[in-house]
């Protein structure tokens, strides 16, 4: 007699299973607010140590910028200003974003995401906003 207790896993909590369980992305488009409701059902509060290669990101989301989290040659959004896409936080923690801790995107380009953490993780994505701009003109 087989037990039947278990409920059967639906298509959809697969597939959420699996892109939880995924360490790389590459040359695809990834929806950050689907990937992170995936990884809150999942236990997880925060998305940690994937690799997104030549990746579009598209949010709205606003992504904080975990310790270990890098960018590489990356167009992290278009704005007339590049500090817009900066939010600074005010308290001593940050709720109502998409944590993401070691985790490095390479040449990833980035759409509709704006970026938070510490004062230096700000700092420096905005040295490099700034940069690619002046590189641009």
């Amino acid at each position: 007699m087989t037990d039947q207790t278990e409920t059967p896993m639906s298509p959809d909590e697969r597939s959420g299973r699996e892109l939880v369980a995924r360490e790389t992305f590459e040359k695809e488009a990834v929806w950050l607010p689907s990937l992170a409701v995936h990884h809150m059902n999942a236990g997880q509060t925060f998305i940690e140590g994937k690799t997104f290669t030549e990746c579009l990101i598209e949010g709205p989301a606003v992504m904080a910028v975990m310790n270990g989290t890098t960018f590489d040659g990356c167009n992290m959004g278009v704005a007339s200003n590049p500090r817009t896409l900066l939010l600074q936080p005010l308290g001593d923690m940050i709720a109502g974003v998409v944590g993401m801790s070691n985790c490095s995107f390479i040449r990833c380009r980035f759409v509709q995401v704006g970026f938070t953490g510490s004062p230096e993780v700000l700092e420096q994505i905005e040295a490099n906003l700034l940069g690619a701009r002046a590189a641009q003109a």
